[in-house]
């Protein structure tokens, strides 16, 4: 630092008050040298004496402080310099009172050069020397006259070193200030770092958003098609067949050709629901016990199969993605038993236990062999055998991420020749919220 400390104290807003340590204190001598000559001018050999320790004073002030700037910062050298300043001022004073005018000189390097708490003594000793100026026309040859004389200095030294105290307090005021104004600009810093990772993070959780719908629409179209179109095709590729094998058979091609077109206009609407993400028709106009009956009756219809419905337990509201769940497990069940199982009998039970909803689809078909499931859940829980549906065990996929997804279980159990169980369960706190 280059600069007197209050100069710096105040960010360079006092620059104006430089010559105030700079020039002002070789005016303040100058005019008191011309007073000296003036006054002792018949005095040759004390006004040389002065004179002598004038020009003492200004080479002090020039060559310790004026022309070494690098110095002001340094507090040891600052000491030095007001130090032999207070002395060489005490020695004027004490030869000629009017050189108490030179004490302001002292003050301004005092306040202005040295640091806490150092600053205090350098602004008591020039107080004092500026008392004893001003006191020096009290007469000390009384008990009046040194308390008068005593009570100048004490006002001097009191006054000048409250001054100081003062001025030290608003400064560690202001040092607390910028502290809490440098820690409030660091809290915002921080803050609008903050806000723009924040920023960066929300954008980020969009796009894995718009990715994550973007996947699970694809995953829900492709439920909707197997669902649907693809067991609609496979159910009237059946027909078509049956209907070719029975063409010498007029009533029976008739039928079998009529089923087939009324799957595709089925499918075709099923379809159009699936692509608005709308209930399927049987769910809009019953419940879930009456929809299961209904497809069940239809399946029956197409397939020549006997479906046994049974519900069981209190029906209670179930929240639409748990009805349209179990409906669609039951359609696929009941497609994997007219594809693979050979059945001559098929039950459906839905159960509205305690604490979850049970849909259980049962054939007396061929049955096939199913491996133990790594997570213990039951066999056949992997996919394995016919059962697994076509599509390379797509349907049986399908079927375990629907339920899984509304927190439920899906197991198979089976064994060749004594058919086949499907079993979902859903949880009641899952079923029974409000739909």
């Amino acid at each position: 630092m280059s600069r007197p400390e209050w100069l710096a104290r105040n960010g360079g807003q006092d620059e104006r008050l430089l010559p105030l340590v700079t020039v002002v204190p070789y005016a303040i001598l100058a005019v008191l040298a011309v007073v000296t000559i003036v006054v002792k001018r018949g005095d040759g050999r004390s006004l040389l004496i002065d004179l002598g320790l004038c020009a003492a004073t200004a080479l002090w002030m020039l060559c310790m402080f004026t022309l070494r700037p690098a110095w002001w910062s340094r507090a040891p050298m600052m000491g030095v310099f007001v130090a032999g300043l207070v002395v060489l001022i005490g020695i004027l004073v004490l030869r000629d009172p009017w050189f108490g005018l030179l004490t302001p000189a002292g003050y301004f390097y005092s306040f202005g050069m040295l640091p806490w708490p150092w600053r205090l003594p350098g602004i008591a000793a020039i107080a004092l020397e500026s008392g004893v100026a001003q006191a020096d026309a009290v007469p000390k040859d009384s008990a009046a006259g040194w308390t008068a004389f005593a009570a100048v200095l004490g006002v001097n030294a009191v006054g000048m070193c409250g001054l100081a105290w003062w001025e030290r307090a608003a400064d560690r005021h202001n040092e607390e200030r910028e502290a809490a104004l440098e820690q409030t600009r660091e809290a915002n810093s921080r803050l609008r770092a903050t806000l723009a990772e924040n920023a960066g993070l929300h954008r980020q959780l969009l796009v894995q958003a718009r990715e994550a719908g973007v996947l699970e629409e694809r995953r829900r179209m492709a439920r909707e098609i197997h669902d649907t179109l693809a067991q609609g095709l496979i159910g009237i590729v059946t027909q078509l067949q049956a209907a070719e094998q029975a063409a010498g058979v007029q009533d029976r091609w008739r039928a079998h050709v009529a089923a087939a077109t009324r799957l595709a206009r089925d499918s075709l609407a099923e379809a159009r629901r699936s692509v608005d993400a709308l209930r399927p028709q049987p769910l809009e106009t019953a419940g879930l016990g009456e929809a299961l009956a209904g497809i069940a009756d239809y399946w029956s219809a197409l397939n020549g199969v006997t479906v046994e419905v049974t519900t069981t337990g209190t029906a209670r509201p179930m929240p639409s993605e748990a009805e349209l769940t179990l409906l669609r497990t039951a359609q696929e069940a009941l497609a994997n038993v007219a594809r693979h199982a050979r059945a001559t009998a098929v039950s459906l039970t839905l159960g509205y236990l305690g604490h979850e909803v049970s849909l259980d689809v049962r054939d007396d078909g061929r049955g096939f062999e199913t491996p133990s499931a790594p997570d213990g859940r039951g066999r056949g829980t992997s996919g394995a055998g016919p059962a697994a549906g076509s599509g390379g065990g797509y349907g049986l996929k399908a079927m375990r991420e629907r339920i899984e997804g509304i927190s439920g279980t899906l197991r198979v159990r089976s064994e060749p020749g004594l058919g086949t169980t499907v079993s979902a369960r859903v949880p009641h706190e899952t079923a029974g919220v409000g739909v």
